[in-house]
C-alpha cells in the first residue's frame, strides 16, 4: 500500500505543477484580452475545450461527466482571474 500511496503522492503534485503552469499561461491571456478590450469568457472556446476534454476522458477511461465537472471549475477560475485583471487593467 505505501508504494501505491507514494505514486498517488507524486501524482498529485504533477497535477498541481500542471494547473500552476496552465494558470501561468491563462493570465498571459487575461492581459491579452484586457489589452484588446476582449471580454474574459469566451463560451465558444469553452465548449470546445468541454467536449474535447471529454473525449479525452472517454478515450482514458475516465468519467467524462467528472471530466466536465474539473474543467469547469477550472475555466471559473480562470474566468474569475481574467475578470481581476481588466478590472486592474
Amino acid at each position: 500500500m505505501s508504494r501505491l500511496r507514494d505514486s498517488i503522492d507524486n501524482i498529485d503534485a504533477a497535477v498541481v505543477h500542471m494547473l500552476a503552469e496552465r494558470f501561468k499561461c491563462t493570465q498571459q491571456v487575461g492581459h491579452l484580452k484586457a489589452n484588446h478590450h476582449l471580454p474574459p469568457a469566451d463560451p465558444a472556446r469553452e465548449a470546445r475545450q468541454i467536449a474535447r476534454l471529454r473525449e479525452l476522458a472517454e478515450n482514458a477511461k475516465l468519467d467524462p461527466a467528472f471530466a466536465e465537472k474539473l474543467l469547469n471549475f477550472i475555466i471559473a477560475e480562470v474566468i474569475r482571474h481574467h475578470e481581476t485583471i481588466a478590472k486592474s487593467s
